[in-house]
């Protein structure tokens, strides 16, 4: 539960979010005026249609030889300055677009409080998704209540009193943009236009429904609820948006909208029901126990406020909070049948957000999955899915295009209309690996589940044409005659080599994939032959430098001063699996870490907490969940990078489930990684690769029970220092339950 003892003023720190995946809203609880701000995912400008034009960032004139005047370059002076490879390769982005806010509805309440009573509560209950408004005023209990349904595809809004007659209010709706007309008739608000910039259609219908009092619809578009006992409201929304190439265009939104309505306009608590139930079958998969105690009385914002991230079981609640939060708000964001998560989950109340509220594919889109599978949420990967499926088209035209060759590509980011090609941003623009790191989220998903279906209809086509393109891309190394990417750029930091290290390991890790999925589907030898030998012969992206470090780059060129917020040369060990602790590379990849520090964005810190968990030190792990929550997290819990970005959410997520469970080695670890600061504690529901869900019980920073549920029958290894001698394999059946330590 987030709860605060006043009204938000700020969106980005204080508004609460709700969300189902395709709409989310902002609930800010202001008492004379109800603010909430909503979001349609696929409401974007750009792309097809748009005033600017727009070529899918592929190059608009052909440059034969570009890519290898470039190379060449590279392997007679190993480096270039990022500015001088823009001007060769890139080229100014026209029709990129952005997402848009929908718009705001106001409820102006007339007989409001002009000042907040000592009663005021605004609550956000993630277990059961339902923001509240709660405030006395003139001996009358006024009461809000908001939540989107996933199951009826809206969002809606209850009014109540716990006097009759006390309900009053008038909706309107209101929006930064020109380009819409909003009326009312029959207690329906309806919004329709079409952005200015590409024409895309877009509507939204609010029903309002009231018991007791009256309900008029005005001229202007606005509706009234007079005298009413309680009212009620729905909104949906859509647009003609579909993620298909090259048009991306589907049905007016109309049709659809008005069903949505129409189904949903029925009794409140029915529409409750279904989507308490809803929500409940996915949060209450997992539950934390930490040890964490909520202080009584103290609000959320002060909670987080007095946290220092030394032990104390108000620390372990917010904690503990976060955690959960996280769960929810992926819930929120992703569901089936809309686009993934963005930079934003799906909440933005601006028409120009930072970096377009977009999909970063250098990590960011990325991280936003990293908690899904082990945090028993593997649903919400469908939107995931479904998007990187649909980049494979127009990311096949920029490979041939651009590299001639097979496959397909995308570069540093894309946006809904298929842009896999690149702009000029020095700094970020070219990450051609991007396609193959996309691919390794959907293995992740088969290693999780075990579905050889999914494997050989979903992941696998993706991940074989992920690495054609790098069969057809990687280039003999004149230095020591391995293969490398080239040009490189690791990620936003220094200049353009060949064989950068993180390059290096997203393609060892795709390949090794690919070949492991191949032997598992049985694709042809000759095909399977052709990744070994890629294999064999690549550049492996694991170097140890002059002093101690793992290299960012082929040469020794890393600064032990340097600490740039990016770490992407400790790829192979989160969220690869290629360094494996207690070797040298993991020696040298602590030795990196150290060096680059503690500080960093929002999303940089949640990685740490990451790369510290896979090094074993739980401690660590810990103090960097501590400096996510003391420096880059905001009032409503909200990772700021600054601003906001969501995935600084995810990424925290993701490594407590590291300090408590891992198997990306093909075995299961139990507490790997505990921290001192949760010595005591019991988690319930992560899953872990193998098809295994995991119930764990410590005390004394050691484990006292394990309870596994196998999905799959398949030999499992499970370590632990419970079990005699640290480890059993054993042959788990499908559907049978295993514990070790009492049972109880």
């Amino acid at each position: 539960m987030l709860w605060y003892s006043a009204p938000a003023a700020d969106w980005e720190r204080e508004a609460l979010p709700i969300g189902n995946g395709a709409l989310g809203a902002m609930v800010f609880g202001t008492l004379a005026s109800e603010r909430l701000q909503f979001n349609e995912k696929t409401l974007w400008t750009g792309g097809p249609g748009s005033s600017q034009g727009y070529d899918h960032g592929n190059w608009r004139e052909a440059r034969p030889g570009a890519i290898a005047a470039v190379q060449d370059e590279l392997d007679a002076q190993t480096r270039l300055d990022p500015e001088s490879v823009a001007a060769e390769l890139g080229q100014p982005r026209v029709g990129y677009g952005a997402h848009q806010t929908f718009g705001d509805l106001y409820l102006d309440i007339p007989d409001a409080p002009t000042a907040t009573p000592d009663s005021y509560r605004r609550e956000l209950d993630i277990s059961n998704a339902v923001a509240t408004v709660g405030y006395t005023h003139q001996q009358v209990r006024h009461q809000r209540e908001f939540f989107a349904s996933y199951p009826d595809g809206v969002i809606v809004g209850r009014l109540s009193a716990n006097r009759p007659g006390k309900v009053t209010f008038t909706l309107r709706y209101t929006s930064p943009r020109s380009d819409f007309t909003a009326t009312a008739a029959g207690g329906r608000l309806t919004v329709r236009g079409a952005l200015e910039d590409n024409g895309l259609r877009f509507e939204a219908q609010i029903l309002l429904r009231s018991k007791g009092g009256t309900v008029t619809s005005n001229a202007d578009g606005t509706i009234t609820v007079a005298g009413a006992d309680s009212a009620w409201f729905v909104l949906a929304a859509g647009t003609d948006y579909a993620d298909t190439y090259p048009d991306y265009r589907g049905e007016d939104p109309h049709a659809a909208v008005t069903r949505t309505i129409d189904r949903a306009g029925e009794r409140y608590q029915s529409l409750f029901a279904r989507h308490l139930s809803d929500h409940r079958a996915l949060f209450d998969r997992v539950t934390l126990d930490i040890g964490q105690s909520v202080p009584a009385d103290v609000p959320t914002d002060r909670l987080l406020a007095n946290y220092t991230g030394a032990a104390s079981a108000a620390g372990r609640a917010l904690e503990a909070l976060y955690f959960q939060y996280g769960r929810y708000l992926l819930i929120a964001s992703s569901r089936p049948g809309s686009l993934p998560a963005n930079l934003q989950g799906v909440w933005n109340h601006s028409t120009s957000p930072p970096w377009s509220a977009d999909y970063h594919t250098n990590i960011n889109i990325q991280m936003n999955y990293w908690p899904a599978e082990a945090t028993n949420l593997a649903e919400t990967t469908a939107p995931y899915d479904r998007f990187v499926e649909a980049l494979r088209a127009p990311g096949r035209r920029s490979a041939k295009e651009m590299f001639g060759s097979r496959g397909w590509v995308v570069h540093n980011e894309t946006n809904p209309y298929g842009f896999t090609g690149v702009h000029d941003w020095a700094t970020a623009f070219w990450f051609p690996e991007a396609a193959a790191w996309l691919s390794g989220q959907l293995y992740e998903h088969y290693r999780f589940g075990g579905s050889t279906d999914y494997l050989r209809n979903a992941a696998y086509p993706v991940m074989k044409e992920a690495a054609e393109f790098w069969l057809d891309n990687l280039r003999t190394d004149p230095r020591d005659g391995t293969l490398v990417v080239t040009p490189s750029y690791s990620p936003e930091h220094g200049d353009f080599t060949a064989g950068a290290a993180m390059s290096q390991q997203i393609v060892h890790d795709l390949l090794t994939n690919t070949l492991e999925a191949a032997g598992i589907l049985g694709d042809s030898p000759a095909f399977r032959r052709s990744l070994e030998k890629a294999l064999a012969d690549l550049d492996p992206g694991l170097r140890i430098g002059s002093w101690g470090q793992l290299q960012e780059w082929k040469a020794d060129l890393d600064d032990p001063a340097d600490d740039h917020r990016h770490v992407s040369h400790l790829y192979a060990l989160h969220p690869g699996r290629q360094i494996e602790p207690g070797t040298k590379w993991a020696d040298a990849a602590k030795v990196s870490l150290t060096a680059r520090g503690d500080g960093g964005t929002g999303w940089s810190k949640a990685w740490k907490i990451n790369f510290w968990a896979r090094l074993r030190d739980g401690d660590h792990a810990h103090k960097m969940l501590g400096e996510q929550l003391k420096s880059s997290t905001l009032p409503n819990l909200w990772d700021t990078h600054p601003p906001f970005q969501i995935d600084g959410n995810f990424g925290a997520t993701s490594g407590m489930v590291e300090m408590l469970l891992q198997s990306q080695y093909d075995a299961i670890e139990v507490l790997p990684a505990l921290p001192a600061t949760w010595p005591d504690g019991s988690v319930r529901g992560l899953r872990a690769r193998g098809g295994a869900t995991l119930d764990i019980d410590w005390a004394d920073g050691q484990a006292t029970r394990i309870a596994l549920t196998a999905s799959r029958t398949r030999r499992l290894t499970v370590r632990s220092d419970l079990l005699p001698g640290g480890e059993t394999t054993f042959r788990a059946i499908a559907g049978r339950r295993y514990v070790w330590g009492k049972e109880g």
